[in-house]
């Protein structure tokens, strides 16, 4: 069943625009300042890739177009994920926005399709790589700036569990190093990186794949931060962070039982009265 002209997401009110600019924003400085940027040729496959199969699979399933999502996806992995391989740029969008459709559980997806898509094709052996994003620290911190302050006027960004792993992970970072004696440059090195902000911002706050309650998913990100550290730095793998996501993903139906709280929900508007949720009972949520 589709939503109804009336019952659309409020335009004004959807967070996903913001996040959509920052992206973009995030992309073009890359173009610009570094020589590691995808082709625009590749990054026009990748995102097209996700919409097309975004209105594939709606139609499929008898859902609305949710471009929104699938965009935010695409530019994710124009900003992560690096290949010389142009099937990757075609099977990783479609890898991520086929999780949403088929990979669920009480009608919402489980896993954040971008981080799900990038850890698949890892873990297969397949010949793709993550771009650290290393844009150095003044950069970095003018892109936490612009995202906080997103986070701050769009409360669904879920600046809760954002803010709660970053302080988690940073804390950890930070107090492994000053344990090792190390230089505080070394962990202002390790936590000023694009890969960071873009999982912190736009996978671990994916309010659709978070627990419900506040206390769940800052005991959610406190998870996550752990499990990344242990993978970072025991284990001695890269990409800890995506790792530990993915992995902890699977515990959020249990954190929603122990620690119930109110699903989320993108707000509409409709025309013919106040604010209201849209249900759809059949099909998918997008």
């Amino acid at each position: 069943m589709r939503l109804s002209q009336n019952d659309q997401v409020d335009p004004a009110k959807d967070p996903r625009h913001y996040q959509i600019a920052c992206l973009l924003t995030m992309v073009v400085y890359q173009s610009l300042a570094f020589d590691f940027t995808l082709l625009p040729a590749e990054a026009l496959l990748l995102i097209g890739t996700a919409l097309l199969s975004q209105a594939i699979l709606g139609y499929v399933f008898a859902v609305r177009f949710e471009w929104r999502s699938a965009c935010i996806s695409g530019l994710s992995l124009v900003l992560l994920l690096r290949t010389e391989s142009p099937a990757m740029l075609v099977l990783a969008p479609l890898i991520a926005i086929s999780s949403k459709f088929l990979i669920r559980y009480q009608n919402r997806h489980v896993f954040n399709p971008t981080n799900l898509a990038i850890i698949l094709l890892l873990l297969s052996g397949a010949p793709v790589w993550v771009s650290p994003g290393a844009w150095g620290s003044s950069t970095t911190l003018a892109f936490l700036a612009l995202l906080a302050g997103g986070a701050v006027v769009h409360k669904a960004l879920r600046q809760d569990v954002t803010i709660a792993l970053l302080f988690s992970y940073g804390a950890i970072v930070i107090g492994r190093g000053l344990f090792l004696g190390d230089p505080i440059a070394i962990a202002v090195h390790q936590l000023t990186n694009g890969t960071l902000l873009i999982f912190a911002f736009f996978m671990i706050s994916d309010p659709k794949t978070t627990p419900d309650s506040r206390a769940g998913r800052i005991f959610f990100a406190a998870l996550v931060a752990v499990g990344a550290a242990f993978i970072q730095f025991a284990l001695f793998r890269p990409n800890g962070l995506l790792y530990a996501l993915v992995f902890c993903s699977l515990l959020t139906p249990a954190l929603n039982r122990v620690l119930p709280g109110t699903r989320f929900e993108w707000r509409t508007q409709n025309k013919s009265g106040p604010e209201s949720w849209p249900t759809i009972p059949t099909g998918v949520h997008p």
